[in-house]
């Protein structure tokens, strides 16, 4: 009997003093903070990564958080409060020009066009673009990237947005679809899935996408300043391995599994709208296949940005923009 209690409290021990063993095994996990300017299944590669657990895969946990607006999101980046941002690429340029000392650099593309289309009010059957002529067009923010975009596709169509349109852009980007529906305008600037929706309840037709008109530009990109990037290489290369996971995943996979696979990050929309629109940015090409940014696409931001009367300055592409890690994960 002695000898049995022996045998056990040896083995008692044993399995105690191997618990420190096993836990040093263990793969370290790393928490990353992401904030994003909205949500949006314009973002559905992100969330993808996250349900699919790629980012786990490379041992990444995620804290993401919204930030509704691009100066609210670059805050939160600035003042450490967040270690990425996932917004347009041309905060990154807003804020170099106004002078810091620790850049925002640029490193994974996740959007490649613009993300919103043209909705009017009455059905249209051979759309033509100089129908907005004369027309109240209710635009979006002055400034933002959606602005830019749209007024760069308008001149491209030879119309002056503040010559040849009664242009409304004094309202909140949160109210545009709410001022629209309640009678605003003959044509509306919108993201999705409000364009699909207005369409299903007859509240609006979607004519045109801003996105195929305007060409690839770097619209939603994953940043962080220089400093967390330097300091932390092995994470910045893991989180974009995982996006590079899930850019793959949705190029390859039916739009409705897509949409049952995010539908946790967006209750309040319907499953068949969600797969409309997934379909409609995949259509277009509007999900980038890879997280590299190229340089023609970083030249076609500026010249919309300096189109529409918001370039603060032209940027070297090699100034803002890091894609090592984009380039290791895709080889």
């Amino acid at each position: 009997m002695k000898n049995i209690w022996k045998t056990g409290s040896i083995l008692v021990l044993t399995c105690i003093l191997m618990i420190p063993l096993v836990a040093c095994g263990k793969d370290e996990v790393t928490k990353v903070r992401v904030a994003e300017v909205t949500r949006s299944l314009f973002y559905a590669p992100q969330y993808v990564a996250i349900e699919k657990g790629f980012f786990e895969e490379e041992g990444l946990e995620i804290d993401l958080k919204t930030t509704a607006g691009g100066d609210k999101t670059m805050t939160a980046l600035l003042s450490d409060g967040t270690d990425i941002a996932l917004v347009g690429s041309e905060t990154s340029i807003y804020v170099t020009a106004q002078g810091t000392t620790d850049p925002i650099i640029n490193f994974a593309q996740l959007t490649q066009t613009d993300g919103t289309f043209l909705v009017s009010r009455e059905p249209i059957e051979n759309f033509k673009w100089e129908m907005l002529k004369d027309s109240t067009f209710l635009g979006q923010r002055k400034g933002g990237m959606p602005q830019m975009a749209g007024e760069f596709v308008l001149k491209k169509h030879g119309i002056d947005p503040h010559k040849d349109l009664n242009l409304i852009q004094n309202i909140d980007f949160a109210n545009i679809a709410t001022a629209f529906a309640s009678g605003t305008g003959d044509y509306v600037q919108l993201f999705e899935p409000t364009a699909s929706i207005f369409e299903k309840e007859g509240k609006g037709h979607i004519v045109a996408s801003f996105g195929t008109e305007s060409g690839h530009v770097p619209y939603t990109v994953f940043m962080t300043k220089e400093s967390y990037l330097t300091k932390n290489k092995e994470t910045m290369e893991k989180f974009t391995r995982a996006i590079y996971k899930a850019q793959k995943w949705v190029q390859e996979t039916d739009s409705r599994e897509i949409a049952e696979l995010i539908a946790p990050y967006f209750e309040d929309t319907d499953l068949d709208i969600m797969t409309t629109v997934i379909d409609r940015y995949k259509e277009q090409g509007s999900f980038a296949t890879d997280p590299i940014l190229d340089e023609e696409e970083w030249d076609n931001l500026q010249n919309i940005m300096n189109e529409a009367g918001e370039l603060p300055a032209r940027m070297e592409y090699e100034e803002l923009v890091n894609t090592d890690f984009a380039e290791q994960v895709t080889e």
